[in-house]
């Protein structure tokens, strides 16, 4: 039986590689719905190929006009309202959340509480509200399958393993585009230099925060709720060729670490077909071709992003969700060139000042925390 697949931001990049995986592997996963928040010519492109039963534009206006584009057996949904809708329809067995940004929360924790497996690319998910997702996820004995490369490598290495054992999780970091750049040179860095990521093919916005290094704070962040590890369990190194995805050093010394070829397509396979490995048309790793693997501390001081969000989850609380708001805030001010690139990390730290942490026990609570800091940005700056 095909797997049959809901896809949340398919025509960002992790969903349109999603959609490659299917498509390689048509025999084995099957997309009965796809969401977008205001794509339409390309989500018009991707029910023409895979003629899903329901779609969502998050954008309602967008939403009529792809109503009258496209044949009437297919529903087409909009809103948050929508986005949940589609996560939680019957025909679904896995949600693949790509989403970008908290607007990911509610639709994850819908589906979760529908009994649905989540491949989980949408990080500011567990960022915002990670001890209520995993206690829910508990609760519905439903598995979170990461999908970033580096939690997809770790939860990799735990297989068979005891979480008891661990002794460290090592985070790895490319290092962005400007991993060789001097602080005085990154003052006035431009968005379209820190879109030129040596390694990957990402969105704008992942993109951006791999330049702060912000997308390893956040990484860090949500591993702490993936594997239920405490702060000082989790190291990040940098590592410019991306080839070792992230390790687990254990108890007794031994270093586990999972290798691959920089290509997303690998790990959202492997949740896709959890628990089995099936063959896939992705790009294999050539050992032989390989002539050095480097490994070096991050430099936090031209890169402060990083400290900040280790900092955040030492605080708790409410303060993660403080920092990926402010942070989906100054990204796009940074994108619009509104603001510099060290202003990002300055606005944030600004932001953790002004508030006051506190242990949320409703999503409500931390919704209310996130619109408080992108109000009160748009007075900051």
């Amino acid at each position: 039986m095909k797997k049959k697949i809901v896809i949340l931001g398919s025509t960002g990049s992790i969903g349109k590689q999603a959609l490659d995986v299917v498509s390689n592997l048509s025999d084995s996963f099957e997309v009965v719905g796809l969401a977008v928040m205001r794509n339409i010519a390309e989500l018009q492109e991707q029910i023409n190929i895979y003629k899903p039963k329901v779609v969502v534009v998050y954008d309602k206006v967008k939403a009529d006009i792809l109503k009258s584009r496209i044949p009437s057996n297919i529903r087409v949904l909009s809103g948050m309202e929508g986005l949940i809708e589609i996560a939680t329809m019957e025909e679904c067995e896995i949600v693949v959340n790509s989403v970008v940004g908290s607007i990911g929360l509610l639709p994850t924790l819908s589906a979760i509480r529908c009994g649905k497996t989540i491949a989980l690319a949408n990080k500011e998910t567990l960022v915002v509200g990670g001890s209520l997702i995993m206690e829910e996820a508990r609760k519905n004995n439903v598995k979170i399958l990461p999908v970033d490369s580096e939690h997809s490598a770790i939860f990799q290495c735990l297989q068979g393993e005891s979480s008891k054992n661990i002794s460290k999780i090592i985070l790895t970091a490319s290092g962005g585009p400007f991993r060789e750049w001097d602080k005085e040179s990154l003052i006035n860095a431009k968005f379209h230099e820190a879109l030129k990521h040596p390694n990957w093919d990402m969105g704008r916005k992942i993109s951006i925060d791999s330049s702060t290094l912000m997308n390893k704070g956040l990484e860090v962040i949500e591993a702490k709720w993936l594997f239920d590890v405490d702060l000082d369990k989790i190291e990040v190194i940098i590592h410019p060729q991306s080839i070792i995805h992230s390790m687990v050093e254990f108890v007794d010394g031994s270093i586990i670490a999972q290798l691959g070829a920089p290509d997303m397509r690998l790990p959202i396979q492997y949740s896709l077909a959890y628990p089995e490995r099936i063959t896939g048309d992705n790009t294999k790793l050539n050992l032989k071709e390989l002539s050095r693997l480097d490994f070096m501390q991050p430099d936090t001081e031209k890169f402060p992003c990083l400290q900040l969000a280790y900092e955040a989850l030492r605080i708790g609380g409410t303060m993660p969700c403080v920092i990926n708001g402010a942070n989906e805030v100054l990204v796009e001010k940074y994108l619009a060139e509104e603001i510099k690139f060290y202003d990002i990390p300055k606005y944030i730290e600004k932001a953790m000042k002004a508030h006051k942490s506190f242990q949320y026990n409703t999503i409500e609570e931390v919704l209310e925390v996130d619109k408080w800091v992108r109000e009160w940005l748009k007075t900051e700056i």
